[in-house]
């Protein structure tokens, strides 16, 4: 790096060589400094993506053993053999409706799974079964919204960076 900002023509003094010898010789050693910067840059960003793979298997495998017991959840809410409470019948589980009641920023606390499930669910049943206003539940499931898109937008992110990743490997 010093040789780099030394003016040439005190380097091709000091090193007994041409001006034009003392270019190439900066040249090659900004090339070379580059070239590591690239490296480490790289590095980086792999240490990221497998980062974010291993996010991503955990998220899946969360979201898999949840996915099978929703499905018997809401079979048992629409046959109506669950609950005899019909002041307000959804088809969240109590786990997801005390999640949205009694946590801060509920939409971080659940699942893909279940965020899809707040947004399905009609306003005026969703606000009627936590005790809220319809206007404060149209706000959670607008929030939720949001929350969902982004993850769908960091899936297909790493879809996409697997796939160029993937073929980068086919190359020479």
């Amino acid at each position: 790096k010093v040789l780099i900002d030394v003016p040439r023509s005190e380097l091709a003094e000091e090193l007994a060589q041409s001006e034009t010898k003392v270019q190439v010789l900066q040249d090659t050693l900004q090339q070379v400094l580059d070239r590591r910067e690239e490296e480490r840059q790289s590095r980086q960003l792999l240490q990221l993506y497998l980062e974010a793979l291993k996010t991503e298997d955990s998220i899946l495998s969360k979201v898999a053993e949840p996915e099978a017991a929703a499905r018997k959840e809401m079979d048992v809410v629409d046959t109506g053999t669950s609950s005899t409470d019909t002041s307000a019948t959804t088809a969240l589980s109590d786990q997801v409706l005390a999640a949205l009641k009694h946590k801060p920023v509920p939409e971080l606390c659940l699942d893909s799974q279940d965020l899809e499930l707040v947004l399905k669910e009609d306003a005026a049943a969703l606000a009627s079964a936590l005790g809220w206003d319809k206007q404060r539940a149209g706000a959670l499931q607008e929030a939720c919204d949001q929350e969902l898109s982004k993850r769908l937008k960091q899936v297909q992110t790493l879809h996409s960076l697997r796939s160029t990743c993937k073929g980068k490997k086919t190359l020479p």
